[in-house]
C-alpha cells in the first residue's frame, strides 16, 4: 500500500533532533509522497532545505498562513506572491503544487480578520491564474470564508485542510469548485464529529493528512505527530466507510496525485 500525506510540516523545529529517522519510518510505512504547505517568510528556508533533502518524496506549496497575517501582512503577501509567480518562469528549479496554506482563522484572534480576508482573496486569485489547487485552512471563520469564496469564479479546486464541518458544509463547499476534504488524526478521536460526517462523504472526495507535528491520532494523542501515522488514519477511514484499508490507500492516493499533479 502506498499513501500520500497531503499536509505535513516535517520541516518544523519539532523534528530537528531526529528528522532522518522520522523520514525513514515514514517511508517504511508506505508514505512515499508528502506535501509541505508554507506558513510565512520565517519558515521559507527551513521548508525549502528540508524539501531539497528529501526531494524524491516531497512536494511544496507556497502561500501565507492566516495566523501569520499581522502588521506586516502586505510584506508577507508580497513575499509569498513573488516566490509563487517566479516559480512559473522558465528555467526555475522550484515547482509549487498548490497555493497554501491559506485561509481564515478567527480562533486565536479576529484583530486582523479583514486583512486575512484580503490576503485570502488575493491568493485565491493566484490559484485561478496559475491553475493550481489551494490548501484552505478555516477555523472559527466559516461565514467570512464563504463571503470570500462567493466573490470568486467557480473555477477553484483544492482541499479543505483538517475538515471538521457538517455534511451541509461539505455540500456547500462543492458549489465553489472541485474540493476534497483533508482527513487527519482528529477522525480517530473519541466522539469526533467528523467521523459521523465522513459516512456521507464519498471516498473520491477524501485525501489523507497528518498536519504533523500536530493533531496526532489515537493512540498517540498528546505526542508529536508524524507522517508514518497515516495508515492509522486510513484504517479509521476504512472502518467508517466499510471498506478495506487497501481501498482507502488506493483511492485517496489517486485523489491526492490527481489534485496536486504529483
Amino acid at each position: 500500500m502506498l499513501f500520500v500525506d497531503t499536509h505535513t510540516h516535517l520541516y518544523d523545529e519539532a523534528f530537528d533532533n531526529d528528522r532522518d529517522s522520522v523520514f525513514q519510518r515514514i517511508i517504511q510505512n508506505g508514505v512515499t509522497k508528502m506535501v509541505f504547505p508554507a506558513i510565512d517568510s520565517s519558515y521559507f528556508e527551513r521548508q525549502h532545505e528540508c524539501a531539497s533533502k528529501y526531494k524524491d518524496n516531497v512536494f511544496m506549496a507556497m502561500g501565507l498562513h492566516p495566523t501569520s497575517v499581522g502588521k506586516a501582512w502586505k510584506n508577507e503577501l508580497e513575499f509569498a506572491t513573488e516566490h509563487l509567480e517566479k516559480s512559473f518562469l522558465p528555467s526555475q528549479g522550484v515547482r509549487y503544487v498548490a497555493v497554501g496554506e491559506i485561509g481564515l482563522d478567527g480562533y486565536w484572534s479576529k484583530d486582523f480578520i479583514e486583512e486575512q480576508k484580503e490576503v485570502f482573496s488575493a491568493q485565491l486569485d493566484l490559484a485561478i491564474r496559475y491553475d493550481i489547487p489551494v490548501i484552505i485552512h478555516e477555523r472559527s471563520a466559516m461565514d467570512e470564508m464563504f463571503d470570500v469564496l462567493e466573490s470568486k469564479s467557480r473555477g477553484l479546486r483544492g482541499v479543505f485542510h483538517a475538515f471538521g464541518g457538517s455534511v451541509e458544509t461539505f455540500r456547500r463547499i462543492q458549489k465553489y469548485g472541485d474540493f476534497k476534504v483533508g482527513i487527519g488524526g482528529v477522525v480517530t478521536f473519541k466522539n469526533a464529529g467528523v467521523a459521523k460526517t465522513l459516512e456521507y462523504i464519498p471516498l473520491e472526495k477524501i485525501i489523507l493528512e497528518t498536519d504533523s507535528p500536530w493533531l496526532t491520532p489515537a493512540p498517540y494523542r498528546g505526542k508529536r505527530n508524524e507522517s508514518s501515522y497515516i495508515p492509522i488514519i486510513a484504517q479509521k477511514v476504512a472502518e467508517i466507510k466499510k471498506v478495506d484499508i487497501e481501498t482507502v490507500a488506493s483511492v485517496t492516493t489517486a485523489n491526492a496525485e490527481k489534485l496536486f499533479r504529483i
